[in-house]
């Protein structure tokens, strides 16, 4: 059998959750008619929901005693803190106050994300990558970059 050349080995994380949440892709920074073009029938006035499917990786030591990079259940309770208590079910534009000065598109729930999770977990430099599938085609990737 091999020794561990690495005596500290890292691991990548991850655990998948789903929330259902409605918004509307409108810019407060754009006119009517600007936002219409650009982000078409989801413009919608009474917007439009999605079941969202989100990922969330860490990257780090696994721990020579637990075996673990973070108990999963650790990370579960994180993800409901941090996404699903403020998001499940909720009109994204009008329940979180994040979106009122910026688009609910993708891209921004994703960061919206990376930062609540930054504020919630207990070792936040864990955390890798939060990945937010809006349809099973429309899917963005943040790194906190």
């Amino acid at each position: 059998m091999a020794k561990y050349v690495n005596s500290n080995p890292k691991a990548y994380q991850t655990r998948r959750i789903q929330l259902s949440a409605c918004h509307r892709l409108h810019s407060p920074s754009l006119s009517d008619a600007e936002n219409k073009e650009i982000y078409g029938k989801c413009n919608h006035i009474n917007g439009h929901g999605h079941n969202y499917i989100v990922n969330v990786t860490l990257f780090g030591e696994i721990d020579t005693k637990t075996g673990m990079i973070m108990n999963m259940t650790d990370l579960k309770k994180y993800m409901e803190e941090a996404i699903m208590k403020p998001m499940d079910h909720k009109n994204l534009d009008k329940d979180i106050d994040y979106f009122s000065t910026r688009p609910s598109t993708t891209e921004n729930v994703a960061i919206f994300i990376w930062m609540r999770m930054k504020e919630i977990m207990q070792k936040p430099d864990l955390l890798y990558e939060v990945e937010v599938h809006e349809t099973e085609n429309n899917i963005v990737k943040y790194r906190g970059d």
